[in-house]
């Protein structure tokens, strides 16, 4: 039996690294959109598009809440954290307007895809089935960062807003895998 190297872990606990942590953020993801389309309910067309990326990051949370249950894998203990802290930077970023959102969106977005490219890259060939998931959803990934993108013309605007939810979605991740 061959034992993993400091800093490596063992393919099961690699796996259930993995589910708890893209449990978490699919989570913290249902709650931005949910804070988002709270404050921006009455602007028809971003809406609409909020209420979209909101419906697929309920399918990607209620998906691996089911395999937090059908695995056994501990959620992280972070879960209340990122319940209200997903709520309130939606809400907040939407208080500061539209665009605000969409950067938010953006840049939550562009952390997520390049997680689930990890993640794809490390998962042995036995978990095809999860590596299929993860693929999907992050496809459907870039397709909310596109769409927010191109939402009113979206350019690079909020620069140091995306700098700070892209590192805390970072840090979201790197404590989600652990705790």
């Amino acid at each position: 039996m061959t034992h993993p190297r400091p800093g490596e872990y063992r393919s099961d606990e690699l796996i259930q690294r993995m589910i708890r942590v893209n449990h978490a953020g699919e989570l913290g993801a249902v709650r931005i959109y949910q804070g988002q389309l709270a404050v921006l309910r009455n602007k028809k067309e971003t809406a609409d598009k909020i209420a979209h990326m909101l419906a697929q990051e309920e399918l990607h949370f209620k998906t691996f809440d089911d395999m937090i249950k059908d695995r056994h894998v501990r959620p992280t203990i972070l879960s209340p954290l990122w319940n209200v802290a997903g709520y309130a930077l939606g809400a907040g970023t939407a208080l500061l307007g539209e665009k605000a959102a969409m950067a938010c969106t953006i840049a939550v977005e562009e952390v997520i895809d390049e997680h689930y490219r990890k993640q794809s890259k490390l998962l042995p060939e036995t978990e095809g089935a999860l590596q299929k998931t993860i693929e999907q959803f992050r496809l459907e990934e870039l397709d909310h960062k596109n769409a927010a993108h191109n939402h009113n013309n979206q350019q690079d605007c909020y620069p140091v807003l995306q700098a700070a939810v892209r590192a805390g979605s970072r840090l979201a991740i790197w404590l989600s895998t652990r705790i």
